[in-house]
């Protein structure tokens, strides 16, 4: 279960205020670019495991292991006077962590292309930590892809290669449809059972191949399901677990998409998805052929400075669980033109709150509280950020210089390839309509993906049932 900080009561109080208060402004385009350095600055690290020995008895190693941990937090101070945003506070789960990285071979990190790839879903330390002290191999794959533009997930890529020499960069997305327009919102949400359709298998098979050094171990399964990629040969390399064959984990945040990309390897709905962060609890391995397992490592959040608000809308931070949506919102409607997207009543100065928005959007889908029937602004605040974290409004961040480069990475070999497999460039969005019915209040559900709809209405999730 994720463990992280919250906001203190005279916090909330003042978020509170503001949110009434203060006018949103719609920012530029230069300011949805976001400086990793700012994220993960200097002196930020993770939990490392305490040197151990098989000869320790398992109650010393837990408790070296409890010791360690409290003095990590302590070198970390309070949180708050830190500017430290909220990060995982359960040794539980970093244990989970510590034996993944310890038997896996190559280690897989997964980043949610929309939201600062290199920054939230990349921490340095932790790249470092597997490609220079565990001598291990890294691929950096940049999932949901086809929720961003071609050209920024391009960029991205060309960032975090420049970044981390040694790791691999792989594209990858579970359902590619045709790419949204700029906010808009997409018009279902993905259903599981369609993982035949995922792009990026052979881009990652490729990848690890070139860590293990050869296509033997990989073949079989993957090719009866993807091609004929070849059969079983021998080891094909040295990077062998004590077993005699591979381990492959996939490690990164919460709700970055680590359960469905193993099921679209695995071809099947092997593992259990969720819209809610925090899905996966302990570590599962899959065998992807009889040399390969794979290992899905439950989602960590590290240390950082991101902003809160960026934690929420990236779906890092629980919903259902958040004392101040109204700040997330306001971060929400300052770099999203909500109003005419979902076609929200004006306030009678023509000027938007954050409260205003919430207030708006809860009578247009008739929020009401059970005792005064008043405007549940705070389901209505819910409801918008799930619209976000699930990317149907849509949000992605650019990396810095994106804006006086854009037409070079529009024109990049790299972004017309990524959206030939993504289908990004196959039609232009659809145009905006009235908001019929179908809205999915449950953030437990099993899984996260409805298939896709034929309607070309963007609007058409719009539904009764949407939270």
């Amino acid at each position: 279960r994720l463990q992280l900080g919250g906001p203190r009561a005279e916090a909330l109080e003042r978020s509170r205020r503001r949110a009434q208060q203060e006018l949103l402004e719609l920012l530029p385009e230069s300011a949805m670019e976001l400086d990793p350095d700012r994220i993960y600055g200097p002196g930020l690290d993770f939990p490392r495991r305490p040197p151990w020995s098989f000869g320790m008895s398992p109650e010393a190693l837990r408790a070296r292991e409890e010791a360690a941990f409290r003095e990590f937090l302590r070198g970390l101070g309070d949180s708050d006077s830190a500017g430290l945003a909220p990060f995982e506070h359960n040794l539980e789960t970093w244990r989970q962590l510590w034996r993944v990285l310890e038997m896996s071979d190559i280690v897989l990190v997964i980043a949610d292309a929309r939201h600062p790839v290199c920054a939230l879903g990349v921490p340095p330390a932790l790249a470092a930590h597997v490609s220079q002290d565990l001598a291990k191999g890294l691929i950096l794959i940049l999932n949901k892809v086809d929720l961003v533009p071609p050209a920024v997930a391009t960029a991205w890529s060309h960032l975090l290669r420049a970044r981390h020499g040694p790791a691999r960069v792989v594209p990858f997305c579970t359902a590619p449809g045709p790419a949204p327009g700029p906010g808009t919102a997409l018009g279902q949400k993905k259903r599981g059972g369609r993982w035949s359709r995922a792009v990026g298998p052979r881009l990652l098979l490729e990848a690890c191949e070139e860590i293990v050094g050869g296509a033997g171990l990989w073949g079989g399964v993957l090719g009866g399901f993807w091609g004929s990629w070849g059969g079983f040969g021998g080891p094909g390399g040295e990077v062998l677990g004590s077993w005699g064959g591979v381990w492959g984990s996939w490690v990164g945040l919460p709700n970055a998409g680590k359960s469905s990309v193993l099921n679209a390897l695995l071809g099947r709905g092997a593992v259990g998805v969720s819209r809610a962060p925090g899905r996966t609890r302990y570590f599962q391995t899959h065998f992807l052929t009889a040399a390969v397992r794979l290992c899905d490592c439950p989602g960590l959040v590290f240390p950082s400075r991101a902003p809160p608000e960026l934690q929420v809308l990236a779906g890092v931070y629980p919903i259902a669980q958040l004392q101040d949506p109204y700040s997330a919102v306001g971060f929400l409607g300052s770099r999203l033109a909500l109003p005419p997207l979902l076609q929200l009543r004006p306030p009678g100065d023509g000027g938007w709150t954050a409260w205003e928005l919430c207030e708006a959007w809860a009578e247009k889908r008739g929020y009401k509280t059970a005792r005064a029937a008043r405007n549940d602004v705070a389901r209505a605040a819910n409801g918008l950020l799930r619209l976000a974290a699930e990317g149907r409004l849509r949000l992605c961040f650019r990396p810095p210089g994106y804006s006086q480069e854009k037409e070079r990475w529009e024109l990049h070999p790299d972004t017309a390839a990524l959206a030939a497999m993504t289908g990004g460039g196959a039609s232009a969005p659809p145009p905006a309509g009235p908001a019929p019915s179908s809205e999915d209040e449950g953030e437990e559900s099993e899984q996260a993906t409805p298939p896709p709809s034929p309607a070309p209405n963007p609007f058409a999730l719009l539904g009764e049932d949407e939270c």
